[in-house]
C-alpha cells in the first residue's frame, strides 16, 4: 500500500456545493476533490429548475424569507434562512463570473435582463435559470474551472468508504483526519489525509424504488458522518417531486416545476383538473401538497399516472422555455406542444442530513458538510423550489471563509494506517447484495413513502434491522465492492429515516402519517435530532460547533 494521498482540504463530492467550495479555496490552498463517478455526475447536473435569488425590483429579501419560512411549516431556522437569502445576489454574480450563461430576456425599453421564472411556494418571480437545464449549465461551468485550476486535484471514479477519525485510531482529542476511499477502477482502498474534510456527497434518493436522482445518490456522506459520531436531523422529511415522466423506457426523468410555474395544469386521465380541490394555489402549491394530491388521486382512481399539460401555451414558447423537456419527451413519442405529459411523483430531495452551523461545520472537528448532505435549518419540513442550489453556493462560500481562517492553526492529520484487508476474502455471494438492495428500496417505497402510518413504519423498521445485521456480517467477511459500500450506506440512511419518522407523532410538511394527520399544535414545532451513541449532549438543534462528541 502506498503512502496516504494528502491535501490541505479533502472535498468528497463534485456537485455545485463541492466544486464551488473547491474553487473558493483553490487560490489559497491545495484541494483534493473525490468524485464517485465522472466529475459532472450528480444531482446538480440533473437539476432543471434554477437558483432562487432576489433580483427583481418588485421582490425583497423579506418576501423571500417569508416564503421560505411558510414552506418550511414552522421548522426553518430564521437566522439560517436570512443568511442564505441575503447571499443570493452574490451567488448569482459569482456563477456568471464562472461562465454560467443564464437565460435572459429583452424588455420593452431595449434592456436585456436575467429572465426570472416562478415555482411552487414563491410569491414572486425570482428563479434564475438556464432554460430548463440550469444544473447542467452550472455543473459544466464549474467542472471546466476546476479542471483548469492548478491547486485542485480531481479523483474521478473514487467512492468514499469511511471517515478516518482520531478516536478510531486511539488518539486524542478526537477530530477528522481524512477518509478511506475505494478506487472503483483498481478495486482497492486508498487513504486520503487532510487537516480538513468536507462532505458534499448529495442526498439519498436511491433509498427509494422510484427517484429522480441519479445512481450516485446513496446517502454516503450522511452515513459516514453518523458512523464518525455526528448528529443528523430531520431525516423524515423526504421531498417527493410531483412530476417525473411516466414511461417504461424513461429512467427517472424529472419534468421541471417551472412547467407548472409557466401555466402547466395537472389533469386526470379524462382531462379534469384537480389541484384546486387540494389547495387554493393549485399547481403552484408547495411540492409536498402537490405530491400528496397526485398520490391521493392515483390511489382513489387506481390509475398509474396523472397528466401535466402545457400545450395550451404557444408552441414556440414551450420549445424556447423547456427545450430539454420537449426534446426528451419527443424521444418517447410525446409532443408536449400538442399533448399532456404523463407524470408520477418520485423521491427527489433529502431535507435532513448532517447537522451544521452557519459555517458548514459539523460536530466533529475538522469535518464540514455542505449541500444536500447537510441539515442547516434552511428547509425545515419542506424545501421550497430552487432554494437548494442557492444553499449549496452560499454555504460553499461560508465554509471556505471559515476553513481559510482556521486552517493555519489546524494540526496536520499525522499518519493514517493503510486499509486492512488481511482478514477478508472475495465474495462468492454477490447475489446477496443485489437482493438486499432491491428489498430495501421496495419496502422504503411501500412503507416510508409519501403517505405513512405507524404500522407501515414499524414493518419497515423490522426489515431494516434484519438487513443491517446481514450487511454488517457480510461487510466483516468480504472485500468491499462498490455495491456493498452503497448498500451499507443506504441501509443506514433508511434506518435513520424510519427512526425519525416514527418519532414524529404529527403530520408536518413532507411527513404525512395517517395516524396523526394534522400538525401538533400543543407545543412549538421541534426538529428531529438523532444522536449516535456516546454523544455528549443531544439537546438543541444546531451543532455544538467545534466541540466533538465523546470518543
Amino acid at each position: 500500500m502506498n503512502e496516504p494521498l494528502s491535501s490541505d482540504v479533502l472535498v468528497i463530492g463534485s456537485g455545485a456545493a463541492g466544486l464551488a467550495l473547491a474553487l473558493h479555496l483553490a487560490p489559497h490552498v491545495r484541494v483534493a476533490v473525490v468524485s464517485k463517478g465522472p466529475l459532472a455526475e450528480g444531482n446538480t447536473y440533473y437539476a432543471q429548475g434554477g437558483v432562487s435569488a432576489v433580483l427583481d425590483p418588485g421582490d425583497s429579501v423579506e418576501q423571500h424569507v417569508a416564503d421560505t419560512l411558510a414552506a418550511g411549516a414552522g421548522l426553518c431556522e430564521p437566522t439560517v434562512v436570512r443568511h442564505v437569502v441575503e447571499g443570493g445576489r452574490k451567488a448569482i454574480e459569482w456563477l456568471i463570473a464562472q461562465g454560467v450563461e443564464f437565460t435572459r430576456e429583452q424588455r420593452a425599453d431595449g434592456s436585456v435582463v436575467l429572465h426570472l421564472t416562478r415555482e411552487g411556494g414563491h410569491s414572486r418571480r425570482r428563479v434564475v435559470h438556464a432554460a430548463d437545464a440550469t444544473g447542467r449549465s452550472i455543473e459544466e461551468a464549474l467542472v471546466d474551472r476546476a479542471r483548469k485550476s492548478a491547486n485542485i486535484t480531481v479523483y474521478e471514479h473514487h467512492l468514499a468508504l469511511d471517515l478516518v477519525t482520531a478516536a478510531k485510531l486511539g488518539r486524542t482529542p478526537n477530530r477528522c483526519l481524512g477518509a478511506y476511499v475505494f478506487d472503483r477502477e483498481t478495486r482497492r482502498v486508498k487513504a486520503f489525509a487532510a487537516p480538513v474534510t468536507v462532505l458534499a456527497t448529495g442526498g439519498a434518493g436511491k433509498v427509494y424504488l422510484y427517484t429522480s436522482n441519479p445512481d450516485v445518490a446513496t446517502g454516503d456522506g450522511i452515513a459516514m458522518a453518523w458512523r464518525a459520531g455526528c448528529r443528523v436531523g430531520n431525516m423524515e422529511f423526504i421531498q417527493f417531486h410531483p412530476t417525473c415522466l411516466y414511461h417504461p423506457k424513461a429512467k427517472s426523468f424529472l419534468v421541471t416545476e417551472a412547467v407548472r410555474g409557466e401555466g402547466g395544469r395537472l389533469l386526470l386521465p379524462d382531462g379534469t383538473p384537480f389541484m384546486h380541490r387540494f389547495d387554493p394555489r393549485a399547481e403552484l402549491a408547495p411540492r409536498d401538497i402537490v405530491a400528496r394530491a397526485i398520490d391521493h388521486e392515483m390511489k382513489r382512481l387506481g390509475i398509474e399516472c396523472v397528466f401535466l399539460d402545457i400545450s395550451h401555451r404557444p408552441a414556440d414558447f414551450v420549445r424556447e422555455h423547456f427545450p430539454n423537456v420537449y426534446a426528451r419527451c419527443l424521444d418517447y413519442g410525446i409532443d408536449i406542444t400538442r399533448e399532456p405529459i404523463p407524470v408520477v411523483p418520485a423521491a427527489h430531495y433529502t431535507c435532513g442530513g448532517v447537522l451544521t452551523d452557519l459555517r458548514g461545520a459539523t460536530d466533529l472537528q475538522g469535518l464540514y458538510a455542505i449541500g444536500e448532505t447537510a441539515f442547516t435549518g434552511l428547509h425545515g419540513a419542506n424545501r421550497m423550489a430552487s432554494n437548494s442550489l442557492l444553499e449549496c453556493l452560499v454555504y460553499a462560500r461560508s465554509a471556505a471563509t471559515d476553513i481559510l481562517e482556521h486552517l493555519p492553526r489546524t494540526e496536520a492529520p499525522g499518519v493514517i494506517p493503510p486499509w486492512d484487508e488481511s482478514r477478508v476474502t472475495d465474495s462468492d455471494e454477490e447475489v446477496v447484495v443485489a437482493h438486499n438492495w432491491e428489498e430495501l428500496r421496495r419496502f422504503m417505497w411501500d412503507y416510508v413513502g409519501i403517505v405513512r402510518s405507524t404500522k407501515r413504519l414499524e414493518r419497515a423498521k423490522h426489515r431494516v434491522d434484519l438487513l443491517l445485521g446481514e450487511i454488517d456480517e457480510y461487510y466483516g467477511h468480504f472485500r468491499v465492492t462498490n455495491d456493498l459500500i452503497e448498500l451499507r450506506n443506504l441501509a443506514l440512511v433508511a434506518d435513520l429515516i424510519i427512526r425519525s419518522a416514527l418519532s414524529r407523532r404529527e403530520s408536518r410538511g413532507l411527513h404525512y402519517t395517517l395516524d396523526y394527520p394534522t400538525p401538533d399544535e400543543t407545543r412549538p414545532p421541534v426538529n428531529t435530532v438523532l444522536c449516535p451513541s456516546g454523544f455528549r449532549d443531544c439537546r438543541g438543534t444546531l451543532p455544538v460547533g467545534r466541540l466533538a462528541p465523546d470518543a
